[in-house]
C-alpha cells in the first residue's frame, strides 16, 4: 500500500473530476509547483494508483440505448465454472462490467445493448453456448441517478473529509 499525503489525495481528487487538466493547471490546483506536481503524478502512477485515463459518454447523444444490469447464478462453483464463464463474458463487448460476488449471487454484469431484443439475445447467445449459466435476474437502468464519481478518497484513507 503505497502511503499518501494530503497533497497525493488532492491530485487524484482533482483527476478523478478532469483527467485532461493539463500539468501546469494540475499543479495549481493543488498549490505545488510545477516540477513537484509532476514527480507525485508520475510516483501516483507508478504506484499503480492511477490506472489509466478516460472519458465518460452520454450514451443518449450516441443513439438508442439500454442500460441492463445483470445478477447471474453458475450452474456449478467450481474453478473451471468460474474461468468458462470469465472468459465468455470477456468476448462481449456489450458486457461493459462484470462483477464476482460474495453472497447469493454469483456475479454482476453491466450490460450496454441499442435495445432490449440485442439484450436477449446476447443472453440466449450465453445459455446456447453452454458457459455455465443458470439464472439471471435482469434489472432495467430507467433513469440515472448517480455515475462516475470519484472514490471517496477521504474516506478510504481514514480523512476527516
Amino acid at each position: 500500500m503505497t502511503r499518501l499525503d494530503p497533497r497525493d489525495i488532492e491530485i487524484l481528487k482533482v483527476l478523478a473530476q478532469d483527467g485532461r487538466i493539463t500539468k501546469a493547471a494540475l499543479a495549481d490546483r493543488v498549490g505545488l509547483s510545477p516540477t513537484p506536481c509532476w514527480e507525485r503524478l508520475r510516483k501516483l502512477e507508478r504506484a499503480g494508483l492511477i490506472a489509466g485515463y478516460g472519458a465518460r459518454f452520454n450514451l443518449r447523444k450516441l443513439g438508442p440505448s439500454v442500460t441492463v444490469f445483470v445478477a447471474a447464478e453458475l450452474e456449478g462453483h467450481t474453478a473451471a465454472h468460474f474461468q468458462t464463464f470469465e472468459k465468455a463474458v470477456a468476448l462481449h463487448d456489450e458486457i461493459t462490467a462484470c462483477w464476482s460476488l460474495g453472497g447469493g449471487f454469483d456475479y454482476l454484469m453491466q450490460v450496454v445493448t441499442p435495445d432490449i431484443d440485442s439484450y436477449q439475445r446476447l443472453i440466449d447467445g450465453l445459455l446456447e453456448a453452454r458457459v455455465g449459466l443458470a439464472r439471471y435476474y435482469t434489472y432495467i437502468v430507467t433513469k440515472t441517478v448517480k455515475e462516475g464519481a470519484p472514490p471517496p478518497f477521504d474516506l478510504l484513507l481514514g480523512g476527516d473529509g
